[in-house]
């Protein structure tokens, strides 16, 4: 009997798929699906985001986008700045959790509750696009005042943290949070803007993590709640840039995976969402599983797995009586080890 299987998406040249230019490094994680909120199209509401490495996402890469350093705050270099910090997709088997920062005098944050910003989850698609939107147009006060980066964390390199062998550790979606968060507030340091006061939306005991990030920022003041971004406004805009990346992402990967076909409906992305779970196991390959847009670690995708997967064995030894390559790295086995493949080592006495 054949088994019908999905190959992984044709890669686009690099000529046909346009980047911003990104910076790489870690992944990490473990699930999570408190805080599900209903998944909303961002499909009609496009504009250009510079936070959208077309490339990047397809290829399962995670990267850094930072906008220009507002005029606001560029031209009064002294003047204290507030900084917030949220995320976007924490829960999701499907598609990048997004680690988002927005900053400005703290003079100007008061007054930006009242231009609508608030948790993301409170704020319609549209809202939240047209929102970030102004951000990035020229010439509008948004735009003059708020600077902002994102971190797309890609499932892939979600899953790889989550998976890494016993004895490496596994990288779970705390420490990826922590790490990801003070690399950003470190690279806005770095440019120079003079950060003073950091809110953070909490990952784990508040306190505890506070405390982290006190010592790692002295000279600024910390807080650390839940809630934070109904709290602060700072965060308030840090999450909706970090949501409306990550539905654009998201948008943006199936289009691209769909070849000018029309996207799949895989819903919110949720583990919960029925939509979401149909086109998993709709589009799951027996043997490859997914693609770059799936989280391999979630408990989702594994009981699909373990349930309709081939099963593979791993023998440490071939038919033909060949061990496992690991053995050629061993000092144990003399003869066979690398260290002989190109003729004996010389000894002192010979050199």
């Amino acid at each position: 009997m054949s088994t019908k299987r999905r190959g992984r998406p044709p890669r686009k040249s690099a000529a046909t798929v346009s980047a911003e230019p990104s910076v790489v490094s870690e992944p990490s994680a473990v699930e999570d699906t408190a805080g599900n909120e209903v998944g909303e199209t961002t499909e009609g509401q496009a504009f250009d985001l510079p936070s959208i490495s077309a490339a990047d996402i397809f290829q399962g890469q995670s990267y850094t986008f930072h906008s220009e350093i507002p005029s606001a705050v560029r031209d009064d270099p002294t003047a204290s700045i507030t900084l917030g910090v949220d995320e976007a997709g924490r829960g999701p088997v499907l598609g990048p959790m997004v680690y988002g920062i927005a900053y400005c005098l703290s003079d100007y944050e008061k007054s930006l509750s009242a231009k609508g910003f608030d948790d993301s989850k409170k704020l319609t698609a549209q809202v939240r696009s047209d929102l970030l939107q102004e951000i990035c147009t020229p010439d509008t006060g948004l735009h003059a005042n708020v600077g902002w980066a994102v971190r797309v964390m890609s499932a892939r390199d979600i899953s790889a943290g989550m998976l890494r062998p016993a004895g490496v550790g596994a990288y779970n979606l705390n420490a990826q949070a922590h790490d990801t968060t003070m690399n950003l507030i470190d690279e806005v340091l770095k440019k120079g803007v003079n950060v003073k006061e950091i809110f953070v939306d909490t990952v784990g005991p508040a306190q505890t993590y506070q405390a982290k990030l006190q010592r790692r920022f002295p000279t600024t003041k910390v807080t650390v709640s839940k809630k934070a971004d109904s709290l602060y406004p700072s965060v308030s805009v840090a999450s909706v840039c970090a949501k409306v990346t990550r539905d654009f992402a998201l948008e943006e990967y199936f289009k691209l995976a769909s070849s000018g076909k029309e996207a799949p409906n895989c819903g919110s992305g949720y583990p919960g969402d029925h939509k979401t779970v149909t086109y998993l196991k709709g589009s799951m390959d027996s043997l490859f599983g997914w693609g770059s847009e799936a989280r391999f670690s979630w408990s989702t995708t594994e009981d699909m797995i373990k349930k309709d997967g081939e099963a593979v064995d791993w023998p440490d030894n071939d038919d033909e009586g060949n061990g496992d390559i690991g053995a050629f790295m061993s000092a144990s086995a003399t003869g066979n080890d690398v260290r002989y493949w190109f003729g004996k080592p010389a000894t002192a006495a010979e050199l």
